[in-house]
């Protein structure tokens, strides 16, 4: 049994890594800003803020003994404050009571578009990996692919009747969505796998890669309704973030909503795969696999009910 500090547990990844955690057998305290509305069972739950270094210290660590940590904490929009605040900041708090606890794994949870960061919360993500890799306790960095519930939020408007959105001919990208029970089960196995060890690991779920054009496919096919799709130029966005940064020199809040416009653009036109630093080129031969849970089984439980058909929350872009 390892004890382990779990961040971001509230999250859905974070709450399907409990799960995964607690079925490996391990002794699972959660640190968590706001008690959930549902408690998960087998772990220990603890009110602290990873914001605040004394909250965290006193009250999530509590001056006990830890042996390895697995972050899935992650900023809810990724504006630049947020992101500085959460992904990197807060996991340097986090990284500093680690440390002092005696913790000798960390396993991050990151993301695999700082492959090519131009977004101010893949910057503080990078930051924070350098520091990890830097602090002399072994690490485990996991870079996944899309996830379900940011390819989902279409499936009502499809069954509606309305037409499917796409960048471009919907070809323009690609990804190997994986699971949140999927994604759960890599990272717990970071911690007793040495091949996993002090490495950067990027992750999809089981191929074949998916484009846009081929999820509105599977969508039309699966409920029968007649397929539409609807076209939107990618320039579309940029134009908007690059209109709205003008403004944002007379209307500071609207600096906000160029952010928000320039992270649409970044996922309308850059694949969730592993970037070939040999060609410049994503390439899906090289974007490991694991898991077996595909996207059209996800598409297949939403729509007869047995899953949520749209946890995107904050991070919803349709």
């Amino acid at each position: 049994m390892t004890r382990v500090a779990l961040l971001g547990a509230t999250g859905t990844i974070g709450r399907a890594t409990a799960a995964a955690l607690i079925e490996a057998g391990h002794d699972v305290v959660a640190m968590v800003r706001r008690q959930p509305a549902e408690p998960i069972p087998g772990v220990t739950m603890r009110r602290a803020d990873p914001a605040d270094p004394v909250s965290l210290a006193r009250d999530g660590f509590a001056n006990e003994a830890f042996d390895a940590v697995v972050s899935c904490m992650a900023s809810r929009t990724g504006l630049p404050r947020d992101a500085w605040a959460i992904d990197h900041k807060a996991h340097s708090h986090v990284l500093a009571a680690a440390r002092k606890a005696g913790a000798a794994h960390f396993v991050l949870l990151s993301a695999i578009c700082v492959q090519k960061p131009r977004l101010a919360f893949q910057r503080a993500k990078l930051a924070f990996e350098t520091e990890l890799v830097a602090s002399g306790l072994r690490y485990s960095i996991v870079r996944p692919t899309a996830f379900f519930k940011s390819l989902s939020g279409q499936i009502e408007r499809v069954r509606g009747g309305k037409p499917f959105l796409l960048f471009g001919d919907g070809t323009l990208t690609a990804c190997k969505p994986i699971s949140n029970r999927d994604l759960a089960a890599y990272l717990v196995g970071c911690l007793t796998d040495p091949d996993r060890w002090n490495k950067v690991l990027s992750i999809g779920g089981p191929g074949p890669a998916i484009t846009p054009r081929e999820q509105g496919e599977a969508l039309f096919a699966l409920t029968g309704v007649e397929a539409k799709f609807r076209s939107v130029p990618p320039g579309f966005l940029a134009g908007i973030a690059s209109a709205l940064g003008l403004a944002a020199r007379v209307v500071p809040p609207l600096a906000t909503k160029a952010e928000l416009a320039r992270i649409g653009h970044y996922y309308a036109t850059e694949s969730m795969l592993v970037l070939d630093p040999a060609t410049g080129r994503y390439d899906a031969a090289l974007t490991p696999e694991t898991g077996t849970d595909t996207l059209l089984d996800h598409y297949r439980a939403v729509l007869c009910g047995e899953a949520a058909a749209d946890e995107r929350g904050d991070h919803a872009v349709f």
